[in-house]
């Protein structure tokens, strides 16, 4: 059985992302927490999980973003097999696009 990332140190680490008011706050904060590879690595994954759920192929996706089979693979089993995350942020992003 794997580490539950239910922790309190993860609890408090989201109250701390929940508390950003804007995206310079966003910056300065993923700037300070991250390494420059892990947050760009977050946003490629961000990315392939996007375009697979536009319907892209995996070979567009790898051409698009430079992201690994790899990734592409593990991202695609999050998006069929995992908590619906990424679908709840896209939605929530394209009712505030909607409203703008």
């Amino acid at each position: 059985m794997g580490k539950s990332v239910r922790t309190q140190a993860v609890k408090e680490l989201f109250e701390a992302i929940l508390s950003l008011e804007s995206e310079e706050e966003c910056y300065d904060f993923f700037e300070d927490v991250c390494t420059v590879n892990e947050l760009l690595s977050f946003a490629q994954r961000f990315e392939v999980a996007r375009m697979l759920t536009e319907g892209h192929t995996y070979m567009e996706v790898a051409e698009q973003t430079g992201a690994s089979t790899a990734t592409i693979s593990r991202v695609n089993r999050s998006l069929n097999y995992g908590k619906d995350g990424y679908q709840i942020v896209f939605e929530r992003m394209k009712e505030k696009r909607n409203k703008q």
